[in-house]
């Protein structure tokens, strides 16, 4: 079973990822509410997959991205963000994040895409 580290500042959008992750037949290993918490789990955790936030206090999405790819290149980040934030999608792709998905999302979207990733 792929391991998942769910990071988003809202307790929400966590349980609701979370729920739709462990529904697709995820194991979500851990939560982070902020990109320094993101770092510490996955150095703790080393979790098959990472779905980032990227606004977010304390740390940002894109900063834990860069460093959490700066530590594993090996790293499977997916970015999700809401709609109209290209630029950010981008610059995350490009510091090394693998995929990227919008709020609001299926969970048969959020599945495939994380299936891919690991695959």
């Amino acid at each position: 079973m792929s391991t998942v580290l769910v990071v988003d500042d809202t307790i929400f959008m966590r349980h609701t990822i979370t729920a739709m992750l462990e529904e697709a037949g995820f194991e979500v290993i851990g939560e982070a509410e902020n990109g320094k918490q993101a770092i510490e789990q996955y150095h703790r955790l080393h979790p098959d997959v990472v779905t980032m936030d990227i606004t977010m206090p304390v740390m940002s999405g894109l900063e834990a991205t860069k460093e959490i790819i700066k530590e594993d290149p090996n790293a499977k980040i997916c970015i999700v963000t809401a709609l109209g934030q290209q630029k950010v999608i981008l610059e995350a792709l490009k510091y090394g994040a693998k995929d990227f998905i919008t709020k609001p999302f299926e969970r048969e979207h959020l599945e495939t895409t994380i299936r891919q990733m690991i695959e």
